[in-house]
């Protein structure tokens, strides 16, 4: 019986390098710090991404260190064998990236794609991933629902903002930013918190965050963006 057992003992060599093959593969995936960049026209745009696995759900973030853009949640995060997709919700031009893991998990790369055009984009696995999760929206008081008004002032050229601002069922608020000098395109606000008649928003797809006080019928505060900031005050849409 031994000796039938090992007739043929480069079935069993075949079948020890075989797991051996899949032993070797990463176990992690596409979960860490990925840096590299987007090969747009005549120019690269770095960019980071952060890709980790939490309670069987994929979740991540991007950061563009040129447009000021840091720790932005990513959506539709799927991942299928070597094949990794993500995109940028609310985003204008619906920003997508569809990728692939190279064998030895240490490199990302694919194509890019936003208002048609598609571009190519190539990452490198530099370390564990860094996710800080945007603060949690609150409710906001009746008399902040609705739509406001603004106006800023950059170096002498006056951009309209439109704020729009609504409780949902879930009991949080939700917004976006409309800059209308700018192409109109609805800009999502990441976390709407309300403290008293104190207003935070966290505009992360444009690297910005608003903090104003709720006086005399109007939202009076600050827009920072990047090292800069300057006053803006929202009044109630007529």
């Amino acid at each position: 019986m031994a000796r039938h057992l090992f007739a043929h003992p480069e079935l069993l060599i075949a079948v020890v390098v075989s797991s051996a093959v899949i032993f070797a593969q990463p176990a992690t995936g596409p979960t860490g710090h990925w840096e590299g960049a987007i090969q747009v026209p005549g120019q690269e745009l770095k960019i980071e991404i952060d890709l980790a696995r939490a309670d069987a759900q994929w979740e991540g973030t991007i950061s563009i260190p040129a447009q000021n853009l840091k720790g932005f949640p990513l959506s539709g995060i799927t991942v299928q064998g070597e094949t990794v997709n993500f995109a940028i919700k609310g985003v204008p031009g619906d920003p997508q990236f569809k990728g692939t893991l190279s064998k030895d998990g240490k490199s990302l790369a694919g194509d890019f794609s936003q208002g048609g055009a598609t571009m190519s984009f190539a990452l490198t696995r530099t370390g564990e991933a860094k996710i800080e999760p945007p603060p949690k929206s609150t409710p906001i008081t009746k008399d902040l629902e609705g739509s406001w008004e603004g106006a800023l002032d950059v170096d002498g050229k006056i951009l309209r903002l439109v704020l729009k601002l609504s409780n949902q069922p879930d009991g949080v608020a939700t917004g976006t930013l409309v800059s209308v000098d700018q192409g109109g395109a609805e800009v999502p606000i990441v976390a709407v918190v309300q403290t008293g008649a104190h207003l935070k928003l966290d505009v992360r797809s444009v690297g910005g965050t608003y903090e104003s006080d709720f006086k005399d019928g109007q939202l009076m505060g600050t827009w920072t963006q990047g090292p800069r900031t300057w006053p803006l005050t929202f009044k109630r849409s007529m």
